[in-house]
């Protein structure tokens, strides 16, 4: 929640910054707001309707029934009982041979889950069974919503930017109204405060959506162990999608975030930085193994503790409620 508060004050900030200097008045900063939150919820409006619908689309993903994947079917079933999910999630398959799967859905009512045809062919049935809990525990975790509310907050701001950036270099922004030397210089200067912010408020978000990315993953990791009572299946599972050197042709820099592994890895190369949309999986796996036979929460809390030497990963009411 920190780091959504974070985005969503970079949202507003660069509102106000846009709004002052394009007008040059006290309560065009204020205009500028309000313009700035109404492009993010016209986004989020549409995100909310038609999202699902578009990350599918996005992924090439086809609906298949039991009869077609009876395993796969048999086991998000199985996982839908564990995490005690009412409705079942409809199940998607995408044709490509790389490994890789994604959950889309704004709540457990209208889910899915959806696996390449390359996870299901190379997975045997424990490995295929960690994956798919770690979508459900998406899902679980409403994961889905928590990051397409951090997605439109991205998408807000990059509209922002670049209508701002544009109008300034070609002179419709920023013009003073003000006759007087010392208002043309205030105006001046609020112009270059705002193109600065402009350039910087979307590379800012863009991180905090990331580190956001992150700690969502080692979440559904957890709770994906969890489900399954058995963390080594997933742990295998990432091996092997990590030793793929297929890239998924359907993904993007837009979805690769959705996907259980960075699905632009290229031929061996992962990604390690602040700018990668995944932990690393050398770590996620490391983690799983060091719980040995344990799944909870605790286990799963204290093995992240001894892999990363960061504090902690798992919210403290998590662990309390998996005590209870």
């Amino acid at each position: 929640m920190i780091l959504l508060s974070l985005m969503g004050v970079i949202l507003v900030g660069l509102g106000f910054v846009m709004g002052g200097a394009v007008t040059g008045e006290e309560g065009g900063a204020f205009i500028g707001i309000i313009v700035a939150l109404i492009i993010y919820f016209v986004l989020l409006l549409i995100a909310f309707v038609g999202g699902k619908s578009v990350m599918l689309s996005m992924g090439n993903a086809k609906e298949v029934k039991e009869d077609d994947y009876p395993q796969l079917y048999n086991i998000v079933e199985e996982m839908r009982i564990a995490a005690g999910m009412p409705f079942m999630p409809k199940v998607y398959v995408i044709q490509d041979s790389a490994p890789n799967a994604f959950a889309a859905g704004m709540s457990p009512k209208n889910s899915v889950v959806a696996v390449t045809t390359g996870l299901v062919e190379m997975m045997s049935r424990d490995e295929l069974q960690g994956v798919v809990a770690h979508e459900i525990s998406h899902i679980i975790n409403r994961d889905i919503r928590y990051m397409t509310i951090a997605t439109i907050m991205v998408a807000a701001v990059a509209i922002m930017s670049q209508v701002f950036i544009r109008a300034a270099f070609y002179g419709s922004a920023g013009r003073s109204r003000s006759s007087g030397k010392g208002g043309g210089q205030a105006q001046i200067v609020m112009l270059l405060v705002a193109v600065v912010f402009a350039i910087l408020a979307p590379i800012l978000i863009r991180l905090l959506y990331l580190a956001l990315s992150r700690k969502r993953e080692y979440l559904a990791d957890a709770s994906g162990a969890r489900l399954t009572r058995y963390p080594e299946g997933l742990a295998s599972a990432l091996e092997k999608i990590g030793n793929s050197t297929l890239d998924l042709k359907s993904a993007g820099k837009a979805n690769a975030a959705m996907y259980i592994a960075n699905p632009l890895k290229g031929k061996g190369k992962r990604l390690k930085n602040l700018s990668s949309t995944h932990p690393p999986l050398e770590n996620r796996i490391k983690i799983l193994r060091a719980m040995g036979n344990g799944y909870s929460y605790a286990n799963y809390q204290q093995a992240y503790q001894v892999v990363t030497s960061k504090k902690s990963v798992i919210p403290s009411s998590a662990i309390a409620g998996d005590q209870a």
